[in-house]
């Protein structure tokens, strides 16, 4: 019975992320949930970068992000997500994300102190510097001015 046990517990290994992708549109949908209100302007904002990122299809991004809604709803930590991405992408990869992420967290119109919070944890947490994380920032604002006027 021991035994038994034992290849039971031996056979169930911990749920890691094994796709890239959907640790990045976890992240993503994350971050627009951080407000309590996930809206269209959210929802297209992460579809166009999903795609122009990982050249997706609308079928394919349609196909993550649903994995990632069904991921993050049982999600404890970011911990999984975060040190995937840590580990399989570029420092410049990783700033890009943190650019990704203000994107969402701007897409409303307005920054929530609970969207700002998590991009600051996530950065933390896959090694970008606070300096990167605002000068990615500041990158994010330029452009939604420029598309202002």
């Amino acid at each position: 019975m021991f035994d038994a046990l034992l290849r039971v517990l031996s056979a169930q290994e911990p749920s890691h992320p094994s796709d890239l992708r959907l640790s990045v549109a976890v992240l993503l949908l994350e971050a627009a949930r951080q407000d309590d209100l996930f809206d269209a302007r959210e929802r297209s904002v992460i579809e166009k970068l999903l795609i122009n990122r990982f050249d997706l299809s609308q079928e394919e991004c349609l196909a993550l992000i649903k994995s990632a809604e069904l991921r993050a709803a049982t999600m404890i930590q970011l911990h999984d997500h975060t040190s995937e991405i840590a580990a399989r992408m570029t420092p410049l990869q990783r700033i890009d994300l943190i650019e990704m992420l203000w994107e969402v967290a701007y897409a409303d119109g307005v920054l929530d102190p609970e969207e700002d919070l998590l991009i600051r944890r996530v950065a933390g947490l896959i090694y970008v510097s606070d300096r990167d994380r605002v000068l990615a920032r500041q990158r994010v604002l330029i452009r939604r001015n420029q598309q202002v006027e």
